[in-house]
């Protein structure tokens, strides 16, 4: 006589009645006849709400801003280092951007007085909050050094709002990093690690392209240099955070604008090391490269984000394995 057990865990065993056998007197034994279930959905359907947010808004709006402060950045070390045409090109470049960035927000958000109302409160551990108060010290800065430049007005004020800028810069370029790793889209969240760090390498090699699409030939060493720092960083980041994702990476990894976005970052870092050196065309076709691999990347990070907040499986999966690392480091005490 048998009975069959429905356990928690979703398996299903025949339990024999007690078996008079030597050395097992007493004991049950178990047969496991249907193999452990692995729950993934509830009849398939996604266990997140999918954001709302479009492409064209939210991605152009990661990449303009990311292009805004390492360009105020840029512009500092070449307003300090005697390069001009290179300063005046990350500062135009910069407002820009800032101001394409500022577009793509609040056409998301719906009416600009939204952004305004985010002005009310300052929440440390909300990196809106954090983000709108970065972006409200740091666009200022950034509209009145490139005004200084382009007209020659109050060139001591121009140079303070350069450097100033510059030093906010970083944080502009990294903070939407935080952003969209602080929601429950699993390739986001689960990524927070590397995300950064991909997000500031990806903005550097763009402001390296940038350096090199604008800026005189004589004057974009440094344009060069950064662009292979940006890039190589980036590529280093995307990798580690999609060896350590494990099967949650598979959007990722599926992405053909990551894979464009780093062919292309990273042919763009090595031409404006070698011929762009030399040639003001390779140059800017190098910064046009670079320019366009961020893109792809800060566009293929979000396309992968909603594939994986759609497919339940990225959302079940991990949970299930934090529940079975909690259990094993319990079994161990």
């Amino acid at each position: 006589m048998s009975q069959t057990d429905v356990r928690m865990d979703g398996s299903a065993e025949l339990r024999s009645e007690r078996e008079a056998t030597p050395g097992s007197a007493g004991r049950r034994r178990e047969r496991l006849l249907v193999p452990k279930a692995e729950f993934d959905s509830y009849y398939g359907r996604p266990v997140l709400k999918e954001p709302t947010w479009q492409a064209p808004d939210i991605a152009g709006y990661l990449f303009l801003g990311g292009l805004a402060g390492a360009s105020s950045t840029l512009a500092a070390a070449a307003e300090l280092t005697g390069r001009p045409g290179l300063a005046r090109a990350g500062k135009v470049g910069a407002l820009c951007a800032l101001g394409g960035s500022l577009y793509a927000l609040i056409h998301d958000l719906g009416r600009p007085e939204r952004f305004v109302n985010m002005l009310r409160v300052f929440k440390v551990t909300s990196p809106m909050s954090v983000g709108t108060w970065i972006l409200t010290a740091y666009g200022p800065q950034a509209g009145l050094a490139a005004a200084c430049d382009v007209t020659g007005v109050a060139p001591g004020a121009g140079r303070a709002a350069t450097v100033g800028a510059g030093l906010v810069g970083p944080a502009v370029a990294t903070y939407t990093a935080a952003l969209i790793c602080d929601t429950a889209v699993p390739a986001w969240h689960e990524g927070h690690r590397e995300m950064p760090f991909l997000f500031a390498g990806s903005a550097t090699a763009a402001a390296g392209g940038l350096g090199l699409l604008a800026a005189p030939l004589e004057e974009a060493a440094p344009a060069r240099r950064v662009a292979l720092l940006g890039a190589a960083v980036e590529c280093v980041a995307a990798l580690r955070m999609e060896r350590r994702l494990g099967p949650l990476a598979e959007p990722l990894k599926r992405s053909r604008l990551l894979r464009l976005g780093e062919a292309l970052s990273l042919a763009g870092a090595v031409a404006g090391a070698t011929v762009g050196r030399r040639s003001r065309v390779a140059a800017m076709a190098a910064g046009a490269a670079l320019l366009a691999g961020s893109a792809c990347t800060r566009f293929g990070i979000f396309q992968a984000g909603m594939e994986s907040a759609r497919d339940p499986r990225y959302t079940v999966q991990p949970q299930r394995r934090r529940l079975a690392k909690a259990k094993a480091e319990r079994d161990l005490r």
